[in-house]
């Protein structure tokens, strides 16, 4: 007992040793790829405007992949089936609409923040209240569930109760401050830039770890063969493996097409701490470009974060006290003693870059959207980005203190935190597209929405039945859809019954170069035809069919959409993006000058420079 003991021991140190080597080390460079970069309120909220396409899509894995993801979507694969995938796979389309339209409007207009644009198109009025539903949102829900996700994953893998002699819900409290102390100081001293080459660094460890495991996971179910692991969760329980949500899953089908495209809009296209990185963008393509290539990473999600949680459902049965469990559980049986320690530094780096990431977007909207505005709009940088300093140090204290409370959530942290996010991510979806899309549409549309709707989705997903004791039976991502459609009506006739006494005027003001990306539209279409080979290979088409590995429809229906999509990338090539160039550049204070060098027949792969006119 005494040996096993000292083997476990050293086992524990070598564990923490290798991880604090790993992290230091990513420490370390993002200290030295920053140094000197952080004298500005550019260079510390948006990186000095000096995002490259690897470090934006490096950065946008790691703040959307956290153990949020590795723990939450495993446990509702584990619980149901590969329905949740909807939310990362579908996010695809809101990448694309973001990466072709509204990243050119945003950084066009050169804003820091979303609120900031929002001021300019309506109000001051507006700034803030879209700025209180973020810090509301990040305070209550996101923050705190990437730290007990985090939280939960570290006491499954070290069993921290028995190690330290502690109740589970100590250990609980002691690993969210641990982890959210070590997060602020990169949030709080290191800007954005320090966040993006960190995140950037953690996404290779992530793409490592979600690759090897659910490789170990079918080696372990084969009982050491690959290929008998594929096939027992291809034959046995295939139903695990369908994307194709019923009516009694948490995730429809129908979802899809509803509340869930405005969803992902919202968390792409308007999620302050996700458009930050590519407000930072070096330019226009290079923005494009992380942002596309971050659709990419989405695709993998099926693969890393819900195969292992169906192997766990073949390995454990209903063993396992919660669903959450089922990723920790599975790591803790396959994972090899001397990769545990790069797993938990890989873990850990994927919390802290969600956790610092939000810090410090929540940092950047109090002090540009509420403490300059309000109070002192003559301050100074130093002393701007000495109160965001603060600002950020207060709220992880609160977030810290709301993060252990979340153990109660028997059901699924994932399902739980989806709901929550219905408070806020529509109505700012909605008057963000209004506000584009509209010139005449005024303020106080959009302070009505933001009123009504926090009161309407109350009632619609809990409200009744808490107040009257019947409950709507309606799943509330089509919610999600049904108050999207109310709120674009209502603020369309509020415009009609008050329009603005003069129209909003665009005012195209880049500080950066604003030539699109020349393989933006063809990537985006190979994007969106491998988020429908994605569905085919996870459905009755695909694994999911009854009576054999694969259905004998798969081949048919991917040979038809590589032919439809070589098509469709041919005319892109052929005339697309020249139109989309001529688009974007319409009309713009810019003077393209094509090379000499280059005749006018080699105009699909232009080389330019720009510049701004004077």
């Amino acid at each position: 007992m005494k040996g096993r003991g000292c083997m476990f021991e050293s086992g524990l140190l070598f564990t923490l040793l290798s991880c604090v080597f790993f992290m230091g080390l990513v420490a370390w460079i993002s200290y030295i790829k920053t140094k000197g970069s952080l004298n500005d309120s550019t260079g510390y909220f948006l990186a000095g405007r000096g995002l490259t396409g690897t470090f934006i899509a490096g950065s946008l894995l790691l703040t959307n992949l956290s153990a949020e993801q590795l723990v939450g979507l495993n446990g509702q694969a584990f619980r149901a089936n590969l329905s949740n995938m909807a939310w990362e796979v579908t996010a695809a389309i809101a990448i694309i609409i973001m990466a072709l339209y509204l990243l050119p409007k945003y950084l066009g207009r050169s804003f820091t923040t979303l609120p900031e644009f929002l001021n300019q198109r309506y109000d001051k009025g507006v700034r803030q209240y879209t700025t209180i539903l973020f810090m509301l949102g990040y305070v209550f829900v996101t923050i705190p569930s990437m730290l007990y996700s985090g939280a939960l994953a570290v006491l499954k893998l070290f069993d921290v109760p028995e190690l330290m002699g502690i109740s589970y819900t100590q250990s609980i409290w002691i690993i969210v401050w641990v982890i959210g102390i070590i997060g602020s100081i990169y949030a709080i001293f290191g800007g954005l830039k320090a966040v993006a080459i960190s995140d950037t660094l953690n996404g290779v460890g992530l793409l490592i770890i979600g690759i090897l495991v659910p490789i170990l996971g079918f080696y372990a179910l084969g009982e050491g063969s690959f290929l008998s692991g594929v096939k027992e969760i291809a034959t046995n329980n295939p139903e695990k493996l369908n994307s194709i949500g019923s009516s009694s899953d948490s995730v429809p089908f129908s979802t899809i097409f509803t509340g869930m495209i405005f969803a992902n809009l919202f968390y792409w296209a308007s999620n302050q701490y996700v458009i930050q990185r590519t407000l930072g963008a070096k330019n226009l393509a290079e923005g494009q470009k992380g942002v596309i290539i971050s659709g990419f990473y989405k695709l993998l999600v099926p693969f890393m974060m819900m195969l292992p949680g169906v192997i766990a459902f073949h390995l454990y049965g209903d063993s396992l006290k919660s669903v959450d469990l089922a990723y920790p559980a599975l790591i803790n049986a396959v994972l090899p003693w001397y990769l545990t320690g790069f797993f938990l530094a890989v873990l850990l780096g994927a919390v802290l870059s969600s956790f610092n990431s939000l810090l410090n977007s929540a940092a950047t909207l109090f002090a540009l959207d509420i403490y300059k505005p309000q109070f002192n709009p003559n301050v100074s940088d130093q002393k701007l980005i000495s109160i965001s300093k603060w600002f950020g140090a207060a709220l992880a204290v609160v977030s810290m203190c709301v993060s252990p409370m979340l153990i109660h959530a028997t059901d699924g942290l994932w399902d739980l935190i989806r709901k929550f996010t219905g408070f806020f991510n529509i109505p700012i979806i909605v008057i963000l597209l209004v506000g584009v899309f509209s010139k005449w549409i005024p303020a106080f549309a959009a302070k009505t929405v933001i009123i009504l709707h926090l009161f309407a989705y109350y009632m619609l997903v809990w409200g009744t039945g808490h107040l009257f004791g019947f409950s709507i039976n309606i799943n509330f991502i089509h919610i999600y859809g049904i108050l999207f459609v109310s709120e674009i009506a209502l603020m369309i006739l509020i415009g009609f019954w008050k329009p603005m006494k003069k129209p909003y005027e665009y005012r195209y003001n880049p500080k950066v170069d604003m030539m699109p990306w020349k393989y933006s539209i063809p990537l985006s279409i190979v994007l969106m035809a491998c988020v429908v080979q994605t569905y085919f290979i996870f459905s009755p088409i695909g694994l999911a069919y009854e009576t054999s590995v694969i259905s004998p429809y798969f081949w048919p229906a991917t040979i038809g959409l590589v032919l439809l999509t070589t098509g469709l990338i041919y005319w892109s090539m052929k005339s697309w993006t020249r139109k989309y160039q001529a688009y974007l550049l319409k009309n713009k204070p810019y003077k393209l000058n094509r090379t000499k060098k280059y005749s006018l027949q080699q105009n699909l792969n232009p080389i330019y420079s720009s510049k701004l006119l004077k």
